[in-house]
């Protein structure tokens, strides 16, 4: 039952025998998978169906497949364009078709929710807090219509969503990877602006994320608490002034920001405590075990309170695509004549090596 509130990676690229116990003495609730785990098409596809294969409770089965520098899948197929060279094409029909074929891409890959959209405002496109490229706008409207239309076509395919960085990563001074970021932002200009994608669209997202940001004017008497841990930002602020009742999950805890501060167990239960309806765990798996003992020990209250949301969620899942090599053949071709739609024909051969990538960690995850 408490292995439901977390969501778990995936070392390699199968399952060994050690991940295969695990992931069947735990039962996650969920799993996301990152460029480590992709290998061919036909490969993620088994590993996805073998997540599935050992759960007794069908489990979220989620990526990062944003566009841009966080596309898991850019090792074995087309790359479409990023967010930010979406809004700067500035045609619509772009994001929807953007959002159909991602939506496309990851049913045939036995996923049922992608990681994003993205509801940051770029505030500064240059700026060192992970979201170079992936931000749909750099005011609250542009996100609203770019990240809206992209979200419901991936949504309207049958896939979920999940809107991230509650409340705001673009008022970040530092990459969360790394280092714990402070804001000092008063709420009434959050409500004004970072907060309006979140109100415009939350009725149409099937999850949020939280953020690892300390916000001090949502936690003046607690300096340095992330708001992923926070009570007031996720139970008053967004469940009771803003009234989001879906899933909750927080980010990736084994990020800087978490690890510096909190050790594997007080984290979790730092974490839903504050009103997370699931813990994520994306590197550190071997410590699975011990995060689950730590889940066992919350009130009885909060522990239902989080499976009753995230069996609502589970009741939406829609059935995979079967697996083709065809389909795949032709869904990325679609994507790479997205891309050179959007980036013209010159950039959309260009090759990116993030080996070498000096910012964020957030490629190569």
């Amino acid at each position: 039952m408490h292995g439901q509130l977390l969501i778990l990676g995936v070392p390699g690229t199968e399952l060994t025998p050690e991940d295969a116990a695990l992931f069947k003495k735990i039962q996650p609730g969920g799993y996301v998978l990152f460029g480590r785990n992709v290998e061919s098409p036909e490969q993620l596809r088994k590993l996805t169906d073998d997540l599935r294969d050992i759960s007794e409770i069908t489990p979220i089965i989620s990526i990062d497949q944003e566009g841009g520098r966080v596309t898991r899948t850019r090792d074995i197929g087309s790359q479409p364009p990023s967010a930010q060279e979406l809004r700067e094409k500035g045609e619509i029909k772009y994001v929807e078709k953007h959002g159909v074929l991602t939506a496309e891409i990851l049913r045939l890959l036995g996923f049922n929710m992608n990681l994003c959209p993205v509801l940051d405002i770029s505030y500064d496109d240059d700026a060192d807090n992970s979201l170079k490229g992936r931000c749909y706008g750099s005011n609250a409207q542009e996100v609203i219509t770019n990240a809206g239309v992209f979200n419901r076509n991936m949504r309207h395919y049958k896939v979920m969503s999940c809107g991230k960085h509650f409340p705001s990563c673009g008022l970040a001074d530092k990459d969360p990877h790394h280092d714990l970021p402070y804001v000092d932002k008063s709420i009434e200009e959050m409500l004004q602006s970072d907060l309006l994608p979140y109100t415009a669209l939350m009725s149409e997202l099937n999850a949020l994320m939280t953020c690892h940001t300390h916000f001090s004017a949502i936690d003046p008497e607690s300096p340095g608490l992330p708001g992923s841990m926070s009570h007031n930002l996720i139970t008053r602020l967004l469940r009771g002034q803003l009234g989001y009742n879906g899933l909750i999950m927080t980010d990736d805890l084994d990020m800087g920001a978490i690890l510096n501060t909190y050790g594997r167990g007080p984290d979790v239960k730092n974490a839903i405590m504050a009103g997370n309806d699931m813990a994520m765990i994306c590197h550190q798996i071997d410590t699975a075990d011990i995060a689950h003992k730590h889940l066992q020990e919350l009130p009885i209250g909060n522990v239902d309170d989080a499976l009753k949301r995230i069996h609502k969620l589970k009741k939406g899942f829609k059935r995979t695509w079967p697996y083709t090599d065809k389909l795949w053949k032709d869904i990325n071709a679609d994507i790479m004549q997205l891309r050179i739609d959007v980036l013209g024909e010159d950039r959309a051969h260009e090759v990116h090596d993030y080996s070498a990538e000096t910012r964020s960690p957030v490629e190569d995850y």
